[in-house]
């Protein structure tokens, strides 16, 4: 009794030097009132709340006085068996209605997991106490861990009331969707709210986090939300003067929650100070959500976006983004001010193929200002900058189940953002019959020509309308619309001949209806030709006929000596015969000068939708030769018996075609084209040519001459270009790495990595990134690098010019300095016009739970630069410094 005497004396004497409250009782299925108590740091076994103390061991925990007049009232029962084991024993004190055990002890009560170096269990009170264990390092292991359901904690000691759930805990730490929150004191209430005093929450995951947001209190309900109040950042366990005076962080995983979007603050020197990408997102429900950002300037400009997602599972998914901009440039008042309004649409939808297996509906639309990513202040799209055209297209597809036709109505769209012109299909019908053979028996094979013929249909037809940026949407926009339609028949059929040669004749039937044709009349006042439209029904009818001819030839030239085995050549040769009468009944003449007698010719079908009758009898024979080369190698390794084909030339091919019925220049040109992929696919060559067997005149036009017989050469070079594009990588030189890579693939040839990474003020990346981890090599570090090639070539000669069109040389490249250092640089140089081609530098950080980037464009018409810091973590996107340079704006 004396011992207890003395150690209450000692407790009692510390707790009257703390300045700390508590939060509430955790025993009682009552609500229990505290007073102001002292909690300091003790060496203590655990907290009983009869207020009596038992020091047996040694941890430093908080201690909380209770009042006097508290009561505990608890039951004799609890609703569930408590499951527990120890590794080394289990102590039982029936007198007390205690057990304690010891050494990676495991407690089990429903749906709770409790384990710690040492649990003591409390019957009567119905409470369990549990911390860890000092090993003979003096390190304190065997942290608690508390898990229930999904949620999982770990602390350095807890107590836990069996009856109302609560729990007080010390030196909390656990992870809500990639957000860890450590707390000194937490309270938990129940399951799903928790209360957090001297709170740090994080994204890192290092001992020592990159950073942390600390806050005296906060409020946490797993799975939902965190909430708190007045908060501060640190840096490396340094504070900083960012101060939050509060914050919300959604830790919901059904879907995200409404909110406020944070803008980014900067300057230019064209519109002044702004806010950019500030706005709010709506969680419309949970397949569908609304972000409404704008742009504010000091200089009057404003813009404003529409960005929304849409998914249904095993239905469809997609995206649909609306932008606005109003731009202002120059000081009003002066000639330099300007006022101009760009857009642009995106939608893209697909539809899952378990939705509907026989109809289909998908959309991308890129539609809007011709200038928009040219002038845009928010978005700095490289591959949209340096590509003139935009299209879109809105297709429906119907498989009509039970016959042999299908429809595809589509809606599309075509615009080059140099001309400024816009070439729309509103709508485009097609109706297509599968090929069908009529005479084939209903049971087993077919096995005559007869039987094999097959027949097809198909029907186009259309609304186009070509109007300019100026007219779109405008009164007049439709005013030139040309419609028409054009039905197809086709019958085919195939046979062998000579046992090796397979003929294949044909037919065709076309006819073509439109709402509008033409008529000229000669105007001797003004001395032109007027066109007059006529708004009625039409239709013109065309026929051909034709024969082809095709077979197969393989040629096989074995080695004995060397790894290389065989080289194989196949030849596909294939001739065809064509046929097709004068139309010419389609053809009328008018008058073209005061000369009565000085007629010409035209068709009342000329401009329509699907152009002229054809004119001129066509009896032609086409030929054509394809050519491929492949080789058997045996590999280096003398374990691999099986040879390798490799391909020596992907394809080589010549075309040509003779016209019987024409009265001279019977002959086409030649078209040659070639590719070939080497040093096991990195490296990809093609080049194509046009040979003209023709001599010119001397005004530049083609004469029925052989070029030949007019001291030149047997053909004429009148067109040619090369291509080459190779990649390379320091990988190719680890032959270990590259091996477990498997990166013997294609070249990629895609135009988007020769100019670089788009620029964009939301700046946000893959969470792919977020998650990755480099290892730094401190001996025997490498550089690990990639570099692109392409280069590309075009000679023009048609008309004696003799010169080299295009010649230009591109490149792009980046290598990582350190595991979390690269620098990227994309350019290239113009041969042709003696100058650098689009030039895009990049530097990145990984600064492990931030990312910092640098991306510069220094000269030509489009220089701009945009630096950005920030957290990786989508949870904390918001927390970032950018800036960003506009783009000079050019007006010629």
């Amino acid at each position: 009794m004396h011992t207890n005497f003395k150690h209450i004396v000692f407790a009692f004497l510390f707790l009257g030097l703390g300045c700390q409250f508590v939060f509430s009782q955790i025993t009682d299925n009552k609500k229990r009132t505290l007073e102001p108590v002292k909690s300091i740091p003790i060496t203590i076994q655990e907290i009983t709340l009869n207020n009596s103390i038992e020091i047996t061991d040694i941890h430093p925990i908080y201690i909380q006085k209770y009042s006097k007049k508290d009561t505990i009232k608890t039951k004799e029962f609890l609703e569930g068996i408590i499951n527990k084991r120890a590794s080394d024993y289990i102590k039982n004190d029936f007198v007390n209605k205690k057990a304690t055990l010891y050494n990676h002890s495991e407690l089990y009560y429903q749906d709770i997991e409790l384990k710690a170096g040492i649990i003591t269990i409390d019957y009567e009170r119905n409470l369990a106490y549990a911390r860890g264990i000092l090993d003979s390092l003096n390190n304190y292991t065997q942290r608690p861990t508390f898990k229930q359901a999904d949620q999982e904690s770990e602390q350095d000691s807890l107590i836990y009331n069996f009856k109302n759930e609560k729990a007080i805990i010390y030196n909390t730490r656990t992870e809500q969707q990639g957000v860890i929150v450590k707390g000194e004191i937490t309270k938990r209430e129940n399951d799903s709210v928790f209360y957090v005093s001297k709170a740090h929450f994080t994204t890192s995951t290092k001992d020592k986090p990159d950073y942390e947001i600390v806050t005296d209190n906060i409020k946490m309900v797993p799975g939902k939300k965190i909430v708190g109040g007045l908060s501060q950042m640190y840096l490396a366990n340094v504070p900083t003067p960012v101060i939050l005076p509060f914050f919300y962080v959604p830790l919901t995983k059904e879907r995200s929650v409404s909110g406020f979007l944070i803008p980014s603050v900067g300057q230019n020197n064209n519109q002044g100070y702004f806010f950019q990408n500030g706005g709010y997102y709506f969680a419309i429900s949970d397949y569908v959500d609304l972000a409404v950002l704008g742009d504010v300037y000091t200089n009057g400009s404003w813009a404003t976006r529409f960005e929304s997602n849409y998914a249904k599972r095993y239905k469809f998914s997609g995206n649909f983004s609306l932008r606005f901009e109003n731009l202002i440039t120059g000081q009003r008042g002066f000639s330099n001010f300007q006022k101009r309004n760009n857009f642009y649409v995106r939608w893209s939808h697909s539809q899952s193929q378990q939705s509907s297996p026989n109809s289909r509906f998908s959309s991308s639309v890129n539609l809007g200002s011709s200038q928009y990513f040219r002038e845009s202040l928010n978005e700095y799209n490289i591959s949209q900058r340096v590509t003139n055209t935009n299209s879109s297209s809105i297709s429906y597809y119907k498989k009509f189940v039970g016959t042999p036709f299908n429809m595809n109505l589509s809606f599309n769209h075509t615009q080059n953002t140099n001309t400024e012109t816009i070439d729309m299909t509103l709508p485009s019908l097609q109706l297509t019959m599968d090929r069908i053979y009529p005479f084939a028996p209903k049971q087993g094979a077919k096995k005559n020509v007869f039987q094999n013929i097959g027949l097809s249909y198909n029907l186009d037809a259309q609304n186009k309308v070509t109007t300019s940026d100026s007219l779109f949407f405008k009164p007049g926009m439709f005013d030139k619309a040309r419609t028409g339609a054009k039905h197809t028949i086709s019958a085919s059929t195939n046979l062998k001949a000579l046992k090796y040669i397979t003929l294949s004749p044909s037919a065709n039937y076309n006819e073509v209806w439109v709402l509008k044709t033409i008529d000229q009349n000669y105007n001797g006042d003004e001395n032109i030709i007027e066109n007059d439209t006529i708004n009625k029904f039409d239709a013109f009818r065309e026929y051909s006929a034709g024969v082809s001819a095709s077979t197969t030839l393989y040629g096989m030239f074995t080695f004995k000596k060397g790894r290389m085995q065989a080289i194989r050549h196949v030849m596909r040769p294939s001739i065809s015969y064509n046929y097709r009468p004068d139309f010419s009944q389609y053809y009328d003449e008018v008058q073209q000068s005061d000369d009565p007698d000085d007629l010409t010719e035209f068709s009342r079908f000329t401009g329509g939708l699907f152009g002229a009758p054809s004119r001129g009898l066509s009896n032609s024979i086409g030929l054509s030769l394809a050519n491929t080369l492949e080789a058997k190698m045996m590999a280096k390794d003398s374990t691999d018996a099986e040879p390798k084909k490799i391909k020596l030339l992907n394809n080589l091919n010549f075309s040509t075609s003779y016209n019987i019925a024409a009265d001279s220049l019977r002959w086409s040109p030649v078209r040659v084209t070639a590719g070939t992929s080497l040093f096991d696919n990195k490296l990809s060559l093609n080049a194509s040519a046009a040979l003209d067997p023709y001599a010119l005149s001397a005004g530049g036009r083609r004469v029925d001459t052989y070029n030949v017989n007019n001291g030149g050469s047997l053909f004429r070079l009148t067109r040619a270009n090369v291509s080459a594009s190779y990649s390379l990588s320091s990988d190719m030189f680890n032959k270990e790495e590259e091996t477990d890579k498997k990166k013997s693939k294609a070249v990629n040839s895609d135009d988007k990595s020769l100019f670089g990474t788009d620029i964009t003020t939301r700046n946000t990346k893959d969470d792919q990134d977020e998650s990755r981890t480099k290892v730094a090599n401190l001996f025997g570090a490498t550089l690990p690098w990639k570099l692109s090639l392409r280069y590309s070539a075009t000679y023009s000669n048609s008309n004696r010019q003799n010169e080299i069109s295009n010649n230009s040389l591109q490149f792009s490249g980046n290598i990582e300095l350190t595991p979390k250092w690269s620098v990227g640089l994309s350019s290239g140089y113009d041969f042709k016009n003696k100058g650098i081609t689009f030039t895009n530098l990049s530097f990145e950080r990984d600064l492990d739970s931030w990312r910092m980037s640098f991306n510069w464009v220094p000269f030509g018409n489009s220089t701009t630069y945009y630096f950005f810091i920030g957290i990786k973590s989508s949870v904390f996107q918001d927390i970032k410094y950018d800036q960003r340079k506009v783009p000079d704006q050019r007006l010629f």
